[in-house]
């Protein structure tokens, strides 16, 4: 079973030749010590234990958060809402500005 992105591709537990699984796996590791920095910084990380790189059969990186308790989840979600929602503040504050591109593709019409 495979989503389209194929992260839910099963592990490669037995390698193939010609799959570039140290490719994937270095990009995934990269990815999860960025991310392993910012649950540090916000005091999170022991509600990460899991928190690994992978790869999967078709050499794609993998971020493997593990099981985590139901309030971590909680407190990614709300990180993740409060991240957007200072991200359109920001995105709107700059349109009214004149400082956003969709004003200036606005005027330049």
């Amino acid at each position: 079973m495979t989503d389209r992105r194929g992260a839910v591709a099963k592990r490669a537990e037995n390698l193939m030749p010609d799959v570039p699984y140290v490719r994937g796996w270095a990009q995934a590791r990269r990815s999860a010590g960025i991310l392993a920095e910012q649950l540090t910084v916000l005091g999170l990380e022991a509600d990460f234990p899991g928190l690994a790189a992978d790869v999967n059969v078709s050499g794609d990186g993998l971020v493997r958060l593990g099981t985590i308790r139901p309030e971590a989840a909680e407190s990614l979600a709300e990180l993740i809402v409060s991240s957007l929602a200072v991200e359109m503040k920001l995105h709107a504050d700059s349109l009214t500005q004149g400082t956003g591109t969709a004003y200036r593709n606005a005027s330049a019409a």
